[in-house]
Parts: C-alpha cells; sequence; structure tokens
C-alpha cells in the first residue's frame, strides 16, 4: 500500500470526506514534509510512519475537537472570534493537519525556531491555508491571550512553569488540548498537579478521552480542561 493508499484509507476509517480536498492538501504537506525533513530533522519518521504516527495521530481526537469548538462557539462570539493556538507546533503538528480538517477555523501556530516557521509559512503558501497565522515566539512572550491551547509531544503536565504560563494565558470560558500517549501515564501527570495553587483545579477537572488513531497500535487519549468561573 503507497502512501496515498494508506492516507485515504486513514481518512475513510476516521469518517472524512476525502473528495473535500482533505487528502490531496495533507499528501502535499508529507511532500513538503519529506523533501524537507532530511535538511532540517523535524521529524524522526518517515514513510508510512510518518503519515499514521504524525498525520493521522494529529487527527484522530477530530470528532472529540469538532465538539469542544462546537460548544464553544456559545462563549466566543463573531466579535471574540474561536481561535485555536498550537503551542510549540514544531513541524505543523497537529496544527496544519487540523486546519485543513477545518477550513473554517482560525489556527494560530506558535514556533520558536526561525527554520520552522519559514518552513511552516511556505506550506501555508502552498496549501493555500488562509485561516493559518504563524507566530515565532514561545508561548511565554505571547501578548495575546487565548481561546483554545492545544499542543502534542510538547512537554509533561510536570513541567508546571511552562504549564502555569498556559493556563494563565487561556481566557475564561476557553481549554486546552493536550495530545497524550497511555491514559495511565496522563492520569499520573495530572495527580502530580493537585498539590499546585494554580493548577489543582484544572487537573481536577480535566477529562481524559480515549483516542484511536487507524493503522497505529500504541494508546493514545486527549486530555481537555475547560477553564471556567471555578477554576
Amino acid at each position: 500500500m503507497d502512501q496515498q493508499q494508506l492516507l485515504a484509507r486513514g481518512l475513510a476509517a476516521l469518517d472524512f470526506d476525502i473528495s473535500s480536498g482533505v487528502l490531496e492538501k495533507l499528501l502535499r504537506y508529507v511532500d513538503e514534509l519529506e523533501q524537507w525533513n532530511p535538511v532540517y530533522g523535524f521529524v524522526k519518521a518517515k514513510g508510512q510512519d510518518l503519515i499514521i504516527k504524525h498525520v493521522l495521530d494529529s487527527l484522530g481526537p477530530w470528532r472529540i475537537l469538532e465538539d469542544l469548538f462546537s460548544e464553544m462557539d456559545k462563549q466566543f462570539s463573531d466579535n471574540n472570534k474561536l481561535r485555536i493556538a498550537d503551542i510549540g507546533t514544531g513541524a505543523g503538528f497537529p496544527g496544519i493537519p487540523l486546519a485543513i480538517a477545518f477550513p473554517q477555523r482560525s489556527f494560530l501556530l506558535i514556533e520558536r525556531l526561525e527554520k520552522r516557521t519559514r518552513f511552516l509559512e511556505n506550506v501555508i503558501y502552498i496549501l493555500g491555508l488562509e485561516n493559518v497565522e504563524i507566530h515565532q515566539n514561545t508561548v511565554e512572550d505571547e501578548d495575546e491571550n487565548l481561546e483554545c491551547a492545544i499542543f502534542r509531544a510538547l512537554r509533561p503536565f510536570t513541567d508546571k512553569k511552562l504549564f502555569r504560563t498556559i493556563w494563565k494565558k487561556i481566557k475564561l470560558g476557553g481549554a486546552l488540548c493536550a495530545y497524550k500517549g497511555r491514559i495511565m501515564h496522563a492520569k499520573l501527570e495530572l495527580t502530580g498537579l493537585l498539590d499546585d495553587p494554580v493548577l489543582s483545579n484544572m487537573a481536577a477537572h480535566a477529562k481524559i478521552t480515549p483516542v484511536w488513531v487507524p493503522f497505529l497500535e500504541e494508546e493514545r487519549c486527549l486530555v481537555i480542561a475547560r477553564k471556567t468561573l471555578n477554576i
């Protein structure tokens, strides 16, 4: 099975309408990654592993995120539109696949390294992704507060300094979404925050949902914490 067949089967398994242009844009994104990855070393995977462990992995929880974004629309009106910030996006995971999957949503990709942001700017131009903005920055230095912070392979929750910063930047009514591996490990990380004065309520109210990724035998889950008046 070649890459196109693999990705098409994976998208179909996730209930994507592959006639919508999603497949073509994702394949072009993969082509750009494979062209520049040997030069810049964005990710270790290549070939089918790149499709499964990065592209499909990024899209695995799309239904969960779709429901979350729809719920958050009630909080953020047209005057305060919901924007999804991918923190430490690297080569664009999960932000680019999600921006392709949700063309009606606005995405902000935050990445501190110039070589990565230049690559991402090129990808956005080639794919015509008008719903994506890039900030070469760290989340600590971001001036704007965030409606929704999403990240994958960033840091464990045990990095309390980083996650205090992220949580403080999330607006009331907003959400934190973390791609994680094994549910047990995610629970242990959250348990370690229960004595933290800033993060304890976030950890106590976070929801962990199992995620299925086509062709991937490893366990995946998504951690979501909404910021309410009580958190």
